[in-house]
């Protein structure tokens, strides 16, 4: 391993530690959604409301068919951290080649079932019949560059797991520029729409998927990969699947929760659908700088789990959870400030902005709540439960939303954006507080009863 990448994570500060991680990483996620940004920004400006309508309409979808296989990198991480900081190297190999080839199957299987079932799935959700055309041609070009996008993934939770964080931002900001580039070059002069967009997003995850593969190639240290090596270790599988599948199909259910609500918004039509993409694409910066707050929680309680160090996990929890609460109701809050502004880069429609601004002023104002959530969650999955907070989460989370969305909304004084927006941070408090309670318990199991290192 190349040290000036790597953070010891299992000695000195916990507090200045998870910022040294947390900061690339945060960088990277906000890089990504100024890439995926200038996909909206090119499109609503050169395009058309249409164009950015279908672009946006596909958002929920990606994401619930795409968060079961992110999620396996979860399992990744944990498994990669956990070996590594027991300096286990052998398993450690065995977890790396069979992590990066069960990328590359999953992403091929993307491919199959988003070429495939395209247009039957934008239907379901209700796509606006204006928009289902395009809605059909973004998805098929995007979902062509799965296996590039899972390899990223999968390779990028490697190199987390041992503390680097700053080469996938590298790696990221070299593919962004292409992808800004492209976009232009396709939408502006090439007058491709919504095709120039995603064929630019493809070609980007192709690039960065490569520059991970070359990176690990050239390590020479514990988490060498040797291509001639790639093989599935049925062991290692089962172990990736048991940490990663839950948080898999946490992700999933989110997202099929997240799929209704885009159902529900796309009853009110294509300047709400609108309007809603481009708020929910300011609303994921706030997000993404949180999530390198959970990212950080699982990969610095992985390593100090395998290294049986376990009075750092609490410490490690408690400046995640400060950490994220600071960012949260700075950026949130931040968001709704600035929010008619940022609206306005998307679309210069008013109505597209006030319907922008409707989700804005109701859940980024809570967004804090989100991320003591999840931050939660990656110190239960740092320590091996993986299972316990996706019931917590489906059930909380997004059953609940779902019974919202079946009662409450149904209600006709109530049968408006802001009552489906309000849903949110109705089960993020109720959520949390059952997550909290379910760390307390199953710390004190795992944490106290087996031995520790000095």
């Amino acid at each position: 391993m190349n040290r000036k990448y790597e953070i010891d994570m299992c000695s000195g500060s916990v507090s200045g530690k998870m910022i040294l991680f947390a900061l690339p990483l945060m960088c990277s996620s906000i890089l990504q959604l100024l890439f995926n940004a200038a996909d909206i920004v090119v499109v609503g400006r050169f395009a058309g409301d249409n164009a950015l309508a279908a672009v946006g309409s596909n958002s929920a979808l990606i994401n619930l068919m795409t968060n079961l296989f992110v999620g396996l990198s979860v399992g990744t991480n944990v498994l990669t951290a956990q070996y590594y900081g027991a300096r286990n190297d052998r398993d450690l190999k065995e977890t790396i080649h069979t992590s990066m080839l069960l990328s590359l199957y999953s992403g091929l299987l993307l491919t199959v079932v988003g070429l495939a079932g395209a247009p039957r799935l934008l239907a379901l959700m209700q796509a606006p019949p204006e928009v289902l055309d395009l809605a059909v041609l973004y998805l098929r070009i995007y979902f062509l560059g799965m296996a590039s996008m899972m390899v990223y993934n999968f390779g990028s939770a490697i190199l987390r797991a041992v503390g680097d964080t700053k080469r996938p931002l590298y790696y990221l900001l070299g593919a962004g520029i292409v992808n800004v580039l492209l976009n232009l070059f396709f939408v502006i002069v090439c007058h491709m729409g919504v095709a120039g967009v995603a064929a630019a997003t493809v070609i980007s995850q192709t690039i960065s998927a490569l520059l991970v593969v070359r990176c690990l190639i050239k390590e020479q240290g514990s988490i060498h990969l040797e291509l001639k090596d790639l093989a599935i270790s049925r062991e290692k599988l089962r172990k990736i699947m048991q940490i990663g599948l839950p948080a898999g199909f946490q992700g999933t259910v989110f997202s099929l929760s997240n799929v209704v609500i885009q159902s529900a918004v796309n009853s009110f039509g294509n300047i709400a659908v609108a309007g809603n993409s481009a708020a929910a694409n300011i609303e994921g910066f706030v997000y993404m700088a949180m999530n390198a707050f959970y990212q950080a929680t699982i990969s610095f309680t992985s390593q100090n789990y395998g290294a049986r160090k376990y009075k750092r996990i609490y410490r490690i929890l408690f400046a995640g959870e400060l950490y994220v609460v600071v960012t949260g109701l700075v950026l949130g809050n931040l968001a709704v400030f600035f929010g008619e502004a940022l609206l306005g880069i998307y679309s210069p429609s008013a109505e597209v902005i006030a319907a922008g601004m409707a989700r804005l002023r109701v859940i980024c104002t809570l967004y804090a709540l989100c991320g003591v959530m999840d931050v939660l969650v990656g110190a239960l999955r740092g320590i091996g439960y993986s299972i316990i907070p996706m019931i917590v989460s489906l059930i909380g989370a997004c059953g609940l939303r779902l019974l919202w969305i079946a009662t409450v909304f149904q209600i006709p004084q109530h049968h408006n954006l802001t009552t489906v927006y309000i849903s949110y941070p109705v089960t993020w408090t109720i959520t949390l507080t059952v997550h909290a309670v379910t760390f307390a318990l199953a710390a004190r199991r795992v944490l106290m009863r087996r031995p520790a290192e000095n």
